[in-house]
């Protein structure tokens, strides 16, 4: 009587089962990476499997057809389906952004009043300090008498 080597043959099959279930979750992932369209002729060509082998893995079945319908609401998004943002962090983004923008609007509104009465002080202090009384600088250039002649800045200050 010959041995029972069907449990060989079992084994071999589940193997190989395995490793084609295996090719076709690396194809499907691959393809999602990519942005590429997912379908069930795209999937089979990159795993070396067939299509109807797919149609008959339900989870498989279940994953191309979700990832598909995701496609064709947002066509050619070349971001991964589970590397897309959602509604809910997109809008903490968003309110972020608007509580920075409105802090920085504060800071600049108190800057601007700060920087305000420091040029306040600074022209009240020359005018007190300057010998024409109502001479007062911008940019470098004085703005004085018209009756008295300019000179130039450096002329003056020697």
């Amino acid at each position: 009587m010959r041995a029972d080597n069907s449990q060989h043959i079992v084994e071999a099959a589940r193997r190989r089962s395995e490793y084609t279930r295996s090719k076709a979750v690396q194809a499907l992932r691959a393809l999602d990476a990519a942005g590429e369209p997912v379908t069930f002729e795209t999937v089979a060509k990159q795993a070396g499997v067939s299509r109807s082998w797919l149609y008959a893995q339900p989870d498989l079945r279940a994953e191309i057809e979700q990832l598909r319908a995701v496609q064709r609401r947002a066509p050619r998004s070349s971001v991964p389906a589970r590397q897309r943002a959602s509604d809910a962090s997109l809008r903490r983004r968003l309110e972020t952004a608007n509580e920075r923008i409105q802090r920085l609007t504060d800071e600049n509104r108190q800057l601007r009043a700060h920087l305000a009465g420091a040029l306040g002080e600074q022209r009240a202090a020359r005018s007190h300090t300057s010998p024409r009384g109502a001479a007062s600088m911008h940019e470098g250039v004085d703005i004085a008498d018209p009756v008295q002649p300019q000179q130039p800045i450096r002329e003056r200050e020697q």
